[in-house]
Formats: structure tokens, C-alpha cells, sequence
């Protein structure tokens, strides 16, 4: 018998997303210090084009804050560069322990862990309290990130998943669970690749009266809403009805990590418990300081938070005033309806090639097949001369893609 052909089959794997139009492609990027949103785009062949980013995660462009930069340096001239260990050995330094009493201090909760991003927080997170919790039972959002269904697995207990912010729904589910149960409700605020927002207070109610947790994954959000950058949860005036919230520092705060903020046993089981906090590497000194920075930097400046739902709402109404398929989103996010995995990735391409413009095509699995969007996020940054370009190049594209406008459609 001939041996396994190994190449082959990542070949043909390869070969599958290849002609389903949904290979993904990254671009060498270079960001401006200083210039954000530009950055320069190397080509495969070494020549150098400036562009506009479009899809950045950086919502409020604070890794370019000269105050968080300048808090990074200063770590790393007093400490220098890694941590040295788990958070177990070595990897506990200042820099960690004074980070968590800030998050804490931002979600009004006794406690906070850090984790070495929001993937392994949920995960680890999630995981931990269905091992710790006899009989937990868990409902899940269906539009939940993988990071918290992978951890709702991962935790082998009885999980059930209801409809996308569908309350009626999960009051079944909660309703037919056996009533001694542990019970875990696990959402998030903001959903990023629609751009709506949770019943959060409704989803408490529920939670209330049939004696579950709440989990609130509020990525999307952290930095970005409430008076002091806390999240939606703060902004609904709901924050201290939430049982365990789960930040990002990489997205808002334009750092690096994740987290989670609640009762201090609670917090200090997963700390003892989860092994994706156990055995990994902490953060380097300077990554903590920079997000401490960041988030005392953006509990002050509520005026950015402004800027950037401005911005948002007008790229929305721009796009809409020529007819593109702008999706009902009701937070920052702007999504722009595709739904062709082929045409997604060619109106990309265009927009970077011809028009100076990055913005990822949303393929498969990120988002069900015929769903394949562009999802912009414009941030404070990003000038109305930035917008014409932009809405110039999108109204020719769909033209020369033939997608329907809004108005057709209709």
C-alpha cells in the first residue's frame, strides 16, 4: 500500500477555498505613526503604495496615542521587553497587577484576570466555569464568537444555543431547564459583522428570573460606548447586573490582550483553573502598560467616543444616498451587503489596487455562505475627503459588479 499522500490533501483542501472564491490574502501593510488611518502596502513584487485603512479594529486609533506609546517605552526602558514566564513563574509583574485593578475599576467589579488576548478569555473563561459548576447548563447566542463556543465545548456540559437575540426563545430553553440547576447565559453586546446590539437588559431579566449567570462578551464595544469607554452594559446603565463581563484590549483600546471583570472568587477560580491562563506566557510589561494608558486615556475623553459614532453614522448615510446595501446596523460597525463569496474578493482587490483602499472581503466562515459582505470601521480619523474617495470608488464598483443597489432591489 502507498503511503499517505499528505500534500495532496492540503492541496486539495486549498484547492476547495481557491474555487469557492474565499482565499484569503493578507496584505503587507506598514502603518504611519502618527497618520493613522494611512499606511503603505508592499506588493508581492517589493513596490510601495499608500493606502487608507478601512477595516481596522482600531476603532479609536489608540495605538497611535502618543500618550500609550510613550507608556510602552517607558516599560520598556525600565523593565525591557518579555515578561519571562507564566503569569505562574516570573510573568506576574507590576505592570500585570496594576492593569487588573484598573479593568476592574473600569467594569465596577472587585476583580479582573488578564489574558494574552480576548480569544483565550472566552475560551478559557467559558471552559472553566462549566468544569467548576456540577450540572452548569449553558445557552448561547447562535451569532456568538467562536472563542465562546469553542469554550462552551470545550467545558463538556449541556449547552443549548438559542436564536440571535431572540428572548422568547431563550426563556423556553431557560424555562424547560431543571430550576436547581447552574445556568450560564453567555451574549455579546455588540455583534460585529452585523452591527447590532443585544437586549442586555432584557437578557438580565430573564437571567433573574430563572437563576442564571450572566456572561457578556463586550469586545466590540469596550472603550467604545458609555461615559467612561466600559462598554454598552455601562452606556444601558446595566454594568453592575452583569455577572462577568469579557474585554478586548486589541480592538478599543489598541493594545494587545483580553480579560475578565467580576466577583473575585469567581475570578480567582478561573485564575486557578484555566489552563490557557495557566500555561501561556503574560503579556510583555510594555503591552500592559500601553492598555493601562489607554483605558485612563479613554476614560477621560468621552469626546472620541462622540467622534467616532459620528463618523459612523455618516459613512452610513453616504453609502445609503447612492443605494449600496448597507446592512440595519445600529452600532459603528458598517457593513455593506455582497453576497458573493467571488465578487467580495474582487471589489477588495480593486479597492486596494486601483483606489488606495483596504478593506477585507467577510467570506465564509466567518459569515454564512451568500452573506459575504465588506465591513468598513471608520474611526475619528478618517476625514470627509477620505469618504469621497471612498464613496466614489464603491458607487463605480458596484455599477461595474452589477449589484443590486438598495433602490432596485426595492
Amino acid at each position: 500500500m502507498d503511503p499517505f499522500d499528505y500534500s495532496s490533501a492540503f492541496r486539495t483542501a486549498l484547492d476547495r477555498v481557491h474555487q469557492e472564491g474565499r482565499y484569503r490574502v493578507f496584505a503587507d501593510l506598514k502603518r504611519h505613526r502618527g497618520d493613522f488611518p494611512r499606511a503603505t502596502w508592499t506588493r508581492d513584487d517589493g513596490s510601495e503604495h499608500q493606502v487608507i485603512v478601512w477595516c481596522s479594529n482600531d476603532y479609536l486609533g489608540q495605538g497611535q496615542n502618543p500618550v500609550v506609546m510613550q507608556a510602552m517605552h517607558d516599560a520598556i526602558d525600565k523593565v525591557g521587553s518579555g515578561s519571562g514566564g507564566t503569569r505562574n513563574i516570573s510573568g506576574t509583574t507590576h505592570y500585570h497587577v496594576q492593569l487588573e485593578r484598573t479593568l476592574a475599576e473600569l467594569h465596577r467589579k472587585p476583580a479582573a484576570l488578564l489574558f494574552t488576548s480576548g480569544y483565550v478569555a472566552n475560551e478559557g473563561a467559558l471552559a472553566t466555569l462549566a468544569k467548576v459548576l456540577p450540572r452548569l447548563i449553558t445557552f448561547s447566542d447562535e451569532l456568538n464568537h467562536a472563542s465562546m463556543i469553542a469554550g462552551i465545548r470545550n467545558g463538556g456540559g449541556e449547552r443549548h444555543v438559542f436564536r440571535h437575540n431572540d428572548l422568547d426563545h431563550l426563556e423556553g430553553l431557560l424555562a424547560a431547564a431543571p430550576l436547581g440547576a447552574p445556568k450560564l447565559i453567555a451574549f455579546e453586546s455588540v455583534y460585529s459583522m452585523d452591527g447590532d446590539i443585544s437586549d442586555i437588559a432584557g437578557t438580565i431579566a430573564l437571567a433573574k428570573k430563572y437563576g442564571a449567570l450572566t456572561y457578556l462578551d463586550e469586545v466590540h464595544a469596550v472603550g467604545l460606548y458609555g461615559p467612561r469607554g466600559a462598554g454598552v452594559a455601562e452606556r444601558d446603565g446595566v454594568m453592575a447586573e452583569i455577572d462577568i463581563v469579557e474585554g478586548t484590549l486589541g480592538k478599543g483600546f489598541g493594545v494587545m490582550g483580553g480579560y475578565i471583570a467580576a466577583e473575585a472568587d469567581l475570578v480567582d477560580a478561573v485564575r486557578s483553573y484555566a489552563s490557557g491562563f495557566i500555561f501561556s506566557t503574560s503579556l510583555p510589561p510594555a503591552l500592559a502598560a500601553g492598555a493601562e494608558a489607554s483605558i485612563r486615556y479613554l476614560m477621560q475623553h468621552d469626546d472620541l467616543r462622540q467622534a467616532h459614532q459620528e463618523r459612523a453614522a455618516t459613512l452610513k448615510r453616504r453609502f445609503r444616498e447612492i443605494g449600496l446595501p448597507v446592512m440595519p446596523s445600529v452600532s459603528h460597525i458598517v457593513p455593506v451587503m455582497v453576497g458573493h463569496a467571488g465578487h467580495c474578493k474582487m471589489i477588495s482587490d480593486i479597492l486596494l489596487e486601483e483606489h488606495g483602499v483596504y478593506v477585507q472581503p467577510i467570506n465564509y466562515p466567518t459569515v454564512p455562505r451568500g452573506t459575504e459582505r465588506l465591513r468598513f470601521t471608520p474611526t475619528p480619523f478618517h476625514t470627509d475627503r477620505m469618504m469621497d474617495d471612498l464613496v466614489r470608488a464603491m458607487d463605480k464598483l458596484f455599477a461595474h459588479c452589477e449589484i443590486a443597489r438598495v433602490s432596485d432591489a426595492a
